[in-house]
């Protein structure tokens, strides 16, 4: 089957089984695992920051970030379509007692304007504002890329008010490969930043939070406070480490194979998908015709050896990743325009190699 149902899908690669498999491990509560501490300055390094600290998903990651910027009855600011506002179960506000103040984020992007307004005066009504969120690449925008002009004009505007900032980079390595720049760069304007393992670079789990060292060592007790101490973790790390090293150099395959796919589709009668959007390795799909909608193109793929998960009646999200060969996108183009039209015809050999990783 090929599966775009997501980049976090994919499987370790031999060497990062190699890799698990010898690790020198220790008590990381202790601090005396060598691979995670290797794992944590590396991080550190990538994404220009003082420390880092490992834990176990995204959603940790995000919320000890958050947990560690901000006092009960705090307000973040966050775009109504971010991954915090709407998969993170409320965990901000179950364990932090800490509340949203959602703008619109339906281009992927947030205007200094936006973050202004939303930004409280001094009142004695009103919640301090604390933090304010971006996430490059938004997921739910289709993987679309923020520039770091926009994101440092967030941040100037953020900063006059004396507010703090957090990226949920969970695809930063994405964003730094579309616009050709170092992850650090993309990370300099904010106190803190998120960076997976686990989507699109292959690693079986982590995430890392990074920032100041002071930071961190609030971030580290947040984590042993959520029940995060992994004590030889470095079984894992080791992956995560060949995930930065080496995975993060391929994922322009994964965009190529995304805009193929793209291309062969986006003119089929029935689907809404404005090519110039797919910046990454993320297509958000819309669909026109109401007996072809999500669940029946998702059940039709699915007969043709592909799994995509339906976004509601009348939209698909597709992720492409180190599995998904340039052969297997030309094969998903087959699908789609078998389902939609009866045309198998098959599309025009691509130059990229598709090697699998």
């Amino acid at each position: 089957m090929i599966d775009l149902r997501s980049d976090t899908v994919t499987k370790p690669t031999d060497e990062m089984r190699a890799a698990m498999a010898a690790a020198e491990v220790g008590d990381d509560v202790l601090g005396e695992d060598p691979t995670v501490n290797r794992l944590e300055e590396l991080a550190a390094d990538i994404t220009g920051k003082e420390a880092a600290v490992f834990v176990a998903s995204g959603t940790m990651a995000n919320l000890c970030s958050l947990l560690s910027h901000t006092e009960r009855g705090d307000e973040v600011v966050v775009g109504h379509g971010s991954h915090i506002f709407v998969n993170e179960v409320a965990s901000a506000a179950v364990v932090g007692g800490l509340q949203f103040q959602p703008v619109d984020d339906d281009s992927g992007h947030i205007t200094p304007d936006q973050v202004e307004e939303a930004i409280r005066g001094q009142n004695i009504h009103w919640p301090r504002t604390r933090l304010v969120c971006l996430e490059n690449t938004h997921n739910k925008a289709g993987g679309v890329v923020l520039s770091v002009q926009e994101m440092e004009a967030v941040a100037q505007v953020a900063r006059a008010h004396g507010v703090l900032l957090h990226l949920d980079g969970a695809r930063l390595f994405n964003a730094a490969t579309y616009l050709n720049l170092p992850a650090a760069r993309l990370a300099a304007p904010f106190d803190s930043v998120y960076i997976c393992l686990s989507k699109g670079l292959g690693a079986p789990v982590g995430s890392l939070t990074c920032g100041s060292r002071a930071f961190i060592e609030r971030a580290r007790k947040y984590r042993k406070m959520l029940g995060g101490g992994m004590r030889q973790a470095g079984i894992i790390a080791a992956a995560g480490i060949i995930a930065l090293e080496k995975m993060t150099k391929r994922l322009a395959d994964d965009h190529a194979t995304a805009r193929h796919i793209a291309q062969g589709i986006h003119d089929l009668p029935g689907i809404s998908l404005d090519v110039s959007r797919v910046q990454t390795n993320i297509l958000r799909l819309g669909f026109t015709r109401p007996e072809l909608g999500g669940p029946q193109v998702s059940a039709a793929l699915r007969e043709r050896g592909i799994l995509a998960s339906p976004g509601g009646p009348t939209a698909m999200r597709l992720v492409t990743h180190h599995h998904v060969t340039m052969a297997d996108a030309d094969a998903i183009v087959a699908a789609f325009r078998d389902i939609f039209t009866g045309d198998v015809r098959q599309p025009a050999a691509s130059a990229a190699s598709g090697t699998p990783y």
